[in-house]
């Protein structure tokens, strides 16, 4: 790959950088007393890196120019007491910091996903997965050193900063007054470091997304990509994006590698000023070598924080940007709210009705218009339709993935915006179109929806889904492990554990979004047949694909441009539905031969 180091333009920086901070440093609260306890620490560090310099002065002063043994050896104790004391500290503080900035971490991404699934799949549908991955893993990290040694360095910093000053100015003014010269061109070298940080550090960390994506996603179709023989492409399309996380990187490297050396420059010009100007004045007899060996210990101690600025101005900068993205994710607002004033949903019989429903994914883009129809307890109601025709919709809104646009839908009669989301999921027993198992074993798949559901209770809903046999041939049986999203069994054994997953639920309302499309012929006739004793007494929704699943219903809805174009069982849709007639002949009796 030829990198062509291209200069990316980098935006403004956007306001708000206070906010964020205070948001970040508010997950601090639950950790106040470690907080509190290195903060005190930094108060004992900087007064005793006051006291060494003036300890050193003394030595040299007193302890060897006296020439006399026994002062010297006891002033060279009280300076390893000292330094021993400050060791204690800083061992204290960093305990005590690291501590509470890792709690700061571990709440956030307990928020983060607690967020993340109470989000409606409406959210789901638009975030990468590598973006929220991100921001998990990695804006989290540099939160979590923000509110642990960035900001004590700097608070420790301002501390010494200011100590050092008073010491300066009271051990000789004129010499302090001339070592200040060049602070004002620090600080400001320093600021400018730090404008420019935030946004490129921001600009650094969407593309890390973006590379996180591509590379979850060609992980995840791994077998597609190379069904394809698209490895190349591939290959080129991510090179593309690590050019552009290279360039990116490179113009940060570029920022950093003119302002650190120039910070450092312009501390040790000052440094290299005040020796020579000061060792005139021991010459001239006016400063005693010890007062400037002390000087110049302060000078360094007072040098150190804005140059440590310079690196810590980074971090900080990628940490507000850090933060803006993690807030996104924590004040997003899911499209599916629950009333303050929601029900708790008893046991339910079943009846379901659908008001006058209209439901669009996108605003003017409607999938469903005027949606009518009720589903009496323990009805089998069949959903047919072309492609795109809102079956899934229905479905979808049943459980209150989506809210509907316009209409309502009633269980029982209470209108699902009144109902608790728990106490209306409880109830459902769903198996998606898209099979999803977890890579844990066959047994924790089938209990997900019921956790605590007991051995004879599992093998039970196994074999009502025709799953028991081929899981009983497996290496482990129920302990086998299925592999990432289930990706070492067949699609159709995928199915039937999750047809077992829904079994095992109990559930009042059964939805089964083309639950035997996965299966041969065979299979199919022995699954309905579980699903037949299944769904005695419960109302079930299918999206039928089948004839057999036609014949079973109790209401056919025949779905055309989202809007609901016949209704009736098999035989009165047979002689008044030319739709289902040409869905029949053309798509569902050719599967009965």
């Amino acid at each position: 790959m030829q990198l062509t180091h291209s200069r990316i333009a980098v935006p403004f920086p956007k306001l708000g950088a206070g906010r964020i901070l205070w948001r970040c440093f508010g997950y601090l609260r639950p950790y106040w007393y470690l907080t509190a306890g290195a903060y005190l620490t930094l108060f004992g560090i900087a007064g005793l890196s006051l006291v060494i310099p003036q300890l050193i002065r003394w030595i040299v002063d007193e302890g060897i120019g006296s020439q006399d043994v026994w002062p010297l050896g006891e002033a060279v104790l009280a300076l390893l007491g000292l330094t021993l004391a400050r060791g204690v500290l800083l061992l204290l503080q960093g305990r005590w910091t690291e501590t509470a900035s890792q709690g700061v971490a571990y709440d956030l991404r307990n928020a983060l996903h607690r967020q993340l699934a109470g989000l409606s799949f409406a959210y789901h549908n638009r975030t990468e997965t590598g973006q929220i991955l991100s921001r998990t893993i990695q804006d989290v990290e540099r939160v979590r050193f923000l509110t642990g040694r960035a900001s004590l360095r700097l608070v420790e910093g301002a501390v010494l900063l200011l100590g050092t000053v008073a010491m300066l100015l009271w051990m000789n003014p004129h010499l302090a007054l001339l070592s200040l010269t060049t602070m004002p061109l620090l600080g400001y070298r320093a600021l400018y470091f730090g404008r420019r940080s935030r946004p490129l550090s921001a600009l650094i960390q969407n593309q890390t997304a973006v590379l996180t994506t591509r590379l979850e996603q060609n992980l995840r179709g791994a077998r597609t990509v190379k069904a394809f023989a698209q490895e190349e492409a591939e290959i080129s399309r991510f090179d593309r994006e690590n050019e552009r996380w290279f360039d990116l990187s490179a113009q940060a490297a570029r920022l950093q590698a003119v302002n650190l050396p120039l910070l450092d420059l312009i501390a040790n010009i000052g440094m290299v000023v005040i020796i020579g100007y000061g060792g005139l004045l021991v010459i001239w007899s006016q400063l005693s070598l010890g007062e400037l060996v002390a000087f110049s210990t302060y000078l360094g101690q007072l040098f150190q924080p804005v140059r440590r600025m310079g690196v810590i101005t980074p971090a900080i900068a990628m940490a507000i940007a850090a933060g803006e993205r993690i807030f996104e994710i924590l004040d997003a607002v899911s499209e599916v709210q629950e009333a303050p004033d929601a029900l708790s949903l008893p046991p339910v019989r079943g009846h379901v009705r659908f008001e006058d429903v209209s439901f669009a994914y996108f605003p003017r883009h409607p999938v469903l218009s005027s949606i009518t129809f009720e589903a009496l307890p323990g009805q089998v109601i069949a959903l047919l339709g072309a492609t795109g025709s809102g079956k899934s919709s229905i479905i979808n809104l049943i459980p209150r993935f989506y809210d509907p646009t316009r209409g309502r839908i009633t269980l029982d009669g209470h209108d699902l915006r009144h109902i608790t989301l728990t106490s209306l999921r409880d109830q459902i027993g769903i198996v998606l179109q898209e099979t999803t198992l977890f890579a844990t074993t066959i047994r924790e798949n089938i209990a997900f929806g019921r956790p605590n559901a007991g051995e004879a209770e599992i093998i039970e809903a196994a074999r009502a889904a025709q799953a028991h046999d081929f899981i009983s041939q497996t290496p482990q049986g129920y302990e086998t492990y299925v592999g990432e999203r289930g990706i070492t069994l067949s699609g159709g054994q995928k199915q039937r554990i999750a047809i077992a997953r829904a079994l095992l639920k109990d559930p009042r309302l059964l939805i089964l979004d083309d639950a035997t499309a996965s299966v041969d012929a065979e299979t199919e006739y022995l699954i309905q047949m579980a699903l037949e004793r299944l769904m005695q007494g419960r109302t079930s929704f299918i999206i039928a694909q089948r004839l057999s699943t036609a014949r079973l219903a109790d209401l056919i809805l025949v779905l055309e441009r989202g809007r609901i174009a016949a209704r009736g069982t098999h035989q009165e849709l047979l002689h008044t539905s030319g739709l289902y007639a040409d869905i029949y002949h053309r798509q569902l009796r050719p599967q009965e031969r």
